[in-house]
Formats: C-alpha cells, sequence, structure tokens
C-alpha cells in the first residue's frame, strides 16, 4: 500500500492522524450519481440525494404557470391540430389519437395523449420496443410528426387535466427498456423522478438525452438530469427550458 493514497469502505468514520496520507472513500457510483448537495442532520454531514416534492407555493406556481400555457397553447394550435389529425385519417384507418399508460407524480398511472403516429395493428402499447430510425410501424405523416416533435402537441391535454407539467422528467410507459433491463432495474435513483409531474419537455431532452434508450447509460443520463432539475427547481428554470426546447424540436435522434 502506497502511503501517497489509501482507499477505505464508507463504513463508519474516518480518522487521518497524518498529513502524509491521502484518503479516498469508497462510495457506490450510483449514490453519487444522485446527489444533489451537501446537507447537515445534527451534527452530522449528509449527501443529499433528492428534495422531494416541491413546496405548497412553488406547486402553485408551477401549476398555475401549466394552466396559463396549456390553455393558450391548445387555443393557438388549434389549427395545427385540425390538419395533423385529418391527414392521420387520410393516410391510415384508426384514431387520431394514442393513448397510451405512463407513470406519473408519486408513481400514479395515467394514459398520456400523443397524435398516433404508427399503423394501429402495429402499435406498442406497453412500450416494449423504441421507435427506430427505419420503424417500419411508423406511418408517412407518423414520421414528419414524430422528427417534428409535433406528435406530442397533445400533452398538452394531459398538463390542462393536471396529470402532467409542461416541464417536468419525462413519463415511460411501464415497459420500457434500456438495454434489456427494464428502466427501474438500473438505478436505484430512478423513482426519485418521480417527485414531481411529469413534463412534455425537461432538462433531459433539452440537454439531448432523448430517442432510443439502447445503452444502459442511456437511461442513467436522463435520470441524473431528472434529479437535477428536481433540485434545482424554479419557475425561471421552467421558462429556460422551454426556450430551451424550441431548439430541439427538430432533433437528429427523434423518429
Amino acid at each position: 500500500m502506497s502511503p501517497a493514497s489509501t482507499k477505505i469502505a464508507a463504513t463508519g468514520r474516518c480518522f487521518c492522524a497524518a498529513t502524509t496520507w491521502g484518503g479516498e472513500i469508497i462510495l457506490d457510483r450510483d449514490l453519487l450519481y444522485g446527489a444533489v448537495s451537501i446537507g447537515q442532520y445534527a451534527d452530522h454531514d449528509t449527501l443529499v440525494l433528492s428534495r422531494g416534492p416541491l413546496s405548497l407555493p412553488n406547486r402553485l406556481q408551477k401549476r398555475t404557470f401549466d394552466i396559463v400555457v396549456s390553455a393558450l397553447s391548445l387555443l393557438l394550435l388549434a389549427p395545427i391540430f385540425a390538419i395533423v389529425a385529418l391527414l392521420i385519417k387520410l393516410e391510415s384507418k384508426g384514431p387520431v389519437f394514442f393513448k397510451q399508460t405512463r407513470v406519473g407524480q408519486g408513481n400514479r398511472q395515467f394514459s398520456i395523449y400523443k397524435f398516433r403516429s404508427m399503423r394501429v395493428e402495429r402499435s406498442d402499447s406497453d412500450g416494449n420496443v423504441s421507435a427506430s430510425r427505419d420503424d417500419d410501424r411508423v406511418t408517412r405523416i407518423g414520421r414528419i410528426i414524430r422528427r417534428t416533435s409535433i406528435d406530442e402537441l397533445p400533452q398538452l391535454l394531459n398538463v390542462f387535466l393536471g396529470q402532467m407539467s409542461v416541464v417536468g422528467p419525462r413519463p415511460h410507459a411501464l415497459g420500457s427498456q434500456a438495454g434489456n433491463n427494464l428502466f427501474w432495474e438500473v438505478t436505484n435513483q430512478y423513482w426519485l423522478r418521480h417527485a414531481l409531474k411529469p413534463g412534455i419537455t425537461g432538462l433531459a431532452q433539452v440537454r439531448g438525452f432523448r430517442g432510443a434508450t439502447n445503452r444502459i447509460e442511456d437511461l442513467q443520463d436522463r435520470v441524473r438530469a431528472d434529479i437535477e432539475y428536481l433540485a434545482t427547481w424554479s419557475l425561471a428554470n421552467d421558462i429556460i427550458i422551454i426556450l430551451r426546447t424550441l431548439r430541439v424540436v427538430v432533433h437528429q435522434n427523434a423518429y
């Protein structure tokens, strides 16, 4: 063992009596990824892993903002809704909207709305298979609305109904997988993101973490961003994320 560096397991207190020795503490990497700050409990320092739900004043701010934005957006985008609905009906049989069960705040399930972009007989209601770049399940109009994120616009209805927020962690389908693992099997930090209502867009999305989750790392990047968003929430940050979203509406990983 070199006197320049010593590694010990973090099972209790560590006292270093000599200044000629370096010291490191071995920690679970998932724990570090989820940490948002250093806190204090009594006389002890703590590693803050999650802030939990927002305070009542902050929740009121966020909900008021969501109602105003979703209501105005639904009114202004009504012509686009009508055109997209007509094109979907003209190309293939089936409903205009695609509904799928997603996991929301407090792990409660709800039905998310999207414009249908796949053929009805090939739709994946459980979300077991992420859409790929040359996915033959996607219709021609579906490819356009997915590429431009127009398929996500009906989620403004979810926001208005109080099931979602304009900005927040993206809601996932029950069968979503990263690699060959279900999302909640990938990291112990996964459920912390559900302290907030899910969003149409979020910090992870504006950082480019979207599209298929072919690797475990694809999900881990998103979870870290979601936990960071929760820890640093402010209405100003939500507005900044919305503005940044406008720059990535058309994205190379949106297919």
